[in-house]
């Protein structure tokens, strides 16, 4: 394990004090988890990436003057020449259960296809189901073909001529929450651990509950009373873990874990955990593959605890520093008005941290004090993003849109399609411009917000008059 990580290291966000990926206590063989620098910031993840022998070539003139232009930050196109033959090789994997093949098992995971990127595993301690290769639905008034017409109206509500959804919510439990959760778990299984836990609004929970079981951990929820969707609950209970209900909201509840696992011993999993936010990092990565790496000119998102705004941006970033794509998307992340402290923040140019009392319907983003504030706001500064938001009737009238497209989402999720429209009308956004927006939850997952209930339909003699008379034909 240590030789594994030893080109990866941990450093801090807020004054850059490096650490080495694995500690040891004084004394002791056991590894010990970092989550936070000794000044309290949160940690970042820094790997030196390093191409399979096979694809490695042989030194030369053209190399050297390659690697030139590396350190001056402007490399030509085909730089990222090797890094996208290794990705497209890996990718023409059929995206199911490998049997008796461990290795073509990570290649058909949407997360460890991109591994040289996110994480130096041994394979035999990596947990996947497999996750990722997630759909993207091309809904743009002139990209989306004539036999789609429920999905063109997403583009004729958005105003976008070129707009794609890539729904996360077709992750095994049903959220982008996989992506990460493969990564961290793998890494606590690295690390010994026999426990693992996560504050959650739900989504967290069920992901981290699927993989836990799946590495014989116990897995620890805990979750605010009251505001964790019915469909997430039962996910988290079906897959045998053991849930905490606290009085209070999710940063009450991202508090307390922090304290349990520092005193327990116990593996933390929220994204404060540096090494599951690199998981998510496949979203942006795999997005850039499925458009032949040709990078959007804006990528929209909802945004909560700012995981995935940190993320993706940071994929982005390294993709561009691989020369895997030639420019960076710009990034708008989406908060509900009741939940918006890092809108709040940038409305004045992030000069302070703002907090609120979060109340949302979306109660997937619903956090006052969101964990990965300082790099998301790195990402919108040096992507020249935008933060918005989205008021509760905008998020259910732009998730009508999406579930009558026949594609479907969870609220939270629904904060892409409204922050789009709210920002094309705005000008921020012009029409011709590609967009990529992320769902990031399966319209399951809850299954009584902004959705018709039972006892809704109506009840009629099992005869045709009858129903020509309901169906108005």
């Amino acid at each position: 394990m240590v030789e594994a990580l030893a080109s990866t290291a941990l450093r801090c966000v807020e004054c850059a004090t490096l650490y080495p990926a694995v500690e040891f206590g004084q004394g002791s063989a056991q590894p010990l988890p970092r989550y936070r620098c000794a000044c309290g910031g949160v940690l970042d993840v820094e790997t030196q990436f390093t191409l399979p022998q096979a694809f490695q070539q042989e030194p030369s003139e053209s190399q050297d003057a390659l690697q030139a232009l590396e350190v001056s930050g402007d490399l030509p196109p085909m730089a990222g020449a090797a890094w996208r033959q290794l990705f497209e090789e890996r990718a023409e994997q059929p995206p199911i259960w490998a049997v008796g093949s461990d290795s073509m098992l990570l290649d058909s995971s949407g997360v460890w296809r991109y591994r040289e990127l996110i994480l130096s595993a041994p394979e035999h301690y990596i947990i996947s189901r497999p996750e990722g290769n997630t759909g993207m639905y091309p809904v743009g008034r002139e990209n989306c073909g004539p036999g789609r017409i429920g999905h063109r109206q997403l583009g004729l509500y958005a105003g976008l001529d070129r707009f794609f959804l890539k729904h996360e919510g077709e992750n095994p439990s049903g959220s982008f929450k996989d992506r990460g959760m493969t990564v961290g778990v793998t890494m606590a299984r690295m690390l010994g651990a026999r426990a693992v836990a996560c504050a959650s609004t739900g989504n967290t929970s069920a992901s981290l509950a699927s993989y836990a079981a799946q590495a014989g951990m116990r897995a620890i929820v805990f979750l605010p009373a009251g505001n964790v969707a019915g469909g997430k609950l039962a996910q988290s209970l079906a897959y045998g873990a053991t849930t905490v209900q606290i009085e209070g909201d999710f940063d009450d509840a991202m508090h307390l874990v922090e304290q349990v696992c520092n005193e327990l011993g116990i593996y933390l999993l929220n994204s404060l955990n540096p090494f599951r936010v690199e998981g998510q990092k496949a979203i942006g990565f795999e997005l850039l593959q499925q458009l032949d790496w040709q990078a959007p000119d804006w990528l929209v998102l909802p945004a909560g605890n700012l995981g995935n705004t940190s993320a993706i941006g940071k994929a982005f970033r390294q993709a561009y520093q691989l020369s895997l794509i030639s420019h960076l998307p710009r990034i708008a992340s989406i908060q509900a008005a009741g939940a918006n402290p890092f809108y709040r923040s940038f409305l004045h140019g992030f000069a302070s941290r703002e907090t609120v009392h979060a109340q949302t319907l979306a109660t997937a983003i619903k956090i006052g004090n969101p964990v990965s504030y300082t790099r998301a706001r790195r990402v919108i500064e040096e992507s020249d993003g935008i933060v918005e938001e989205v008021t509760d009737e905008e998020i259910l009238a732009a998730k009508v849109m999406i579930d009558r497209a026949g594609i479907g989402c969870e609220p939270a999720s629904a904060a892409t399609l409204a922050g789009v429209r709210k920002l094309v009308a705005r000008g921020v956004i012009k029409p011709d411009e590609r967009v990529v927006g992320i769902l990031t939850g399966n319209l399951l997952k809850d299954s009584k917000t902004g959705m018709p209930q039972e006892g809704s339909s109506i009840v009629v003699e099992p005869t045709v008059d009858a129903v020509r008379k309901v169906l108005h034909v």
